[in-house]
């Protein structure tokens, strides 16, 4: 007895879990359709542009000279540290000096002139006033003084100029900071013409550098000033380095028929890895929110088609599918009948599926809720591609729908059997075999 007990209640239970199978199979499909879903999650969103440029000093200055001659002795090199005011290099000053000599020369003489045409003047403006001497006389005597004026002038002038000049032959640097070139050698004669030679390049500290990157017009217009910028170089391609934007110039570049701007990217180099020169591949961060509402990018591009939409709302059982305009499903619009129970609004009123954007930021999303899929409205911010803000109109934790079929089932859902899979399941029972026995 006690074993009977034990098989009756093993198959009782045998046919409780066959049924349970059944209904976890069918249920999660009974429309037909499956639908591969992703979840609101909060998280950070940034939305980028990159471009090349070149790492520079925030400050260079090209050493020259204003004279002409040999250089007579260098006193720094490559990467020297150098202060403003250092003497740094002297040209040979022999020539400069015998150019100052002639110049105090023809001074001295130009005053000895004027001495004489001074005194000249004042003895023929005497004579003059007795109506001794006649007006050309003095009119000559006059004019010759203002000639000897203006000579002891240019005399001046020209002494000035040679000591000058002889000062020019000791070069100091303009600014504290580090020698970059030394384009001259100890004994090379320099000419300075119309172009001023350049003798050193020296910049301020490099411990502040600065990207000058190339950024395309097309998007130029996402960049402003204070942005935040990640580049990294090939020097050392494994560390990525920081810096703001701090300038964006106006002027465009054009090569090849392309528009680029000129973008200044400040960056702090404490420990000098940085040099000059470098080309960077810069990242710049244009928009960023952290701790926000975000979902994957498939999810605003699943528009499913309304004629695919409407076979699965017809798909549904009675009490699931949503009221038509004016009366129950089923049932002409009379405006008489009710829905079910269970039923949802009618998605389907309204604009059709992918038609229902306003514009760029309102778009159109698919929420799942139980075994239903329904259409609402979210305003999205920063798209990066991959991740999308949401502003409004969802919250954490919402299903959204980002892929539709039918007759297929996602490896993640449960496996959708036909009347035939259900039957030869070994957990069903076996329909009974008709009297006349197997068929021949």
């Amino acid at each position: 007895m006690k074993r009977k007990k034990i098989i009756i209640y093993a198959a009782v239970s045998s046919i409780v879990l066959a049924a349970l199978l059944a209904y976890s199979f069918t249920s999660s499909s009974k429309s037909g359709y499956v639908f591969e879903t992703t979840r609101v999650e909060r998280g950070s969103v940034s939305n980028t542009i990159t471009a090349t440029g070149t790492l520079e000093a925030t400050n260079t200055v090209v050493v020259g000279t204003q004279v002409s001659g040999v250089i007579e002795k260098l006193y720094v090199d490559f990467n020297s540290v150098v202060s403003k005011g250092q003497l740094i290099a002297e040209l040979d000053r022999s020539t400069l000096k015998s150019t100052l000599e002639n110049a105090e020369a023809d001074f001295d003489k130009a005053q000895a002139e004027y001495d004489y045409q001074r005194k000249n003047l004042e003895r023929m403006k005497m004579l003059y006033n007795k109506n001794v001497l006649s007006q050309s006389d003095f009119d000559q005597a006059e004019y010759s003084y203002k000639l000897s004026r203006a000579a002891l002038k240019s005399s001046s002038a020209n002494v000035d100029k040679a000591e000058r000049n002889l000062g020019y032959a000791s070069i100091y640097a303009p600014i504290d900071g580090v020698v970059l070139n030394r384009a001259v050698e100890e004994g090379q004669t320099v000419a300075a013409s119309m172009n001023t030679p350049e003798l050193f390049t020296i910049t301020n500290d490099l411990s502040i550098m600065q990207v000058e990157a190339d950024v395309d017009e097309a998007d130029i217009g996402l960049v402003q000033d204070g942005q935040d910028v990640d580049f990294t170089v090939d020097a050392f391609p494994d560390d990525t380095f920081s810096g703001k934007i701090s300038e964006i110039r106006l002027q465009p570049n054009e090569s090849s028929n392309v528009i680029t701007y000129t973008v200044i990217v400040t960056v702090e180099n404490p420990d000098k890895k940085l040099k000059p020169g470098m080309t960077a591949s810069i990242t710049a961060y244009v928009e960023q929110a952290n701790n926000v509402l975000l979902v994957t990018g498939k999810a605003i591009r699943f528009k499913p088609e309304r004629e695919m939409m409407m076979a699965y709302f017809e798909s549904l059982p009675e009490d699931q599918k949503p009221m038509p305009p004016g009366g129950a499903p089923g049932t002409e619009g009379n405006g008489m009948g009710a829905p079910g129970e269970n039923a949802p609004e009618n998605p389907m009123q309204g604009p059709a599926p992918g038609e229902m954007e306003d514009n760029n930021n309102s778009k159109t999303l698919w929420i799942k809720e139980g075994n239903m899929i329904k259409p609402i409205h979210v305003e999205t911010g920063i798209n990066d591609g991959t991740k999308v803000e949401i502003i409004s109109g969802l919250s954490q934790g919402d299903e959204i729908v980002i892929s539709m079929s039918q007759g297929k089932v996602d490896k993640t859902t449960s496996e959708e059997t036909s009347d035939d899979d259900e039957q030869s399941s070994p957990f069903m029972p076996t329909p009974p075999k008709g009297k006349g026995g197997p068929p021949r």
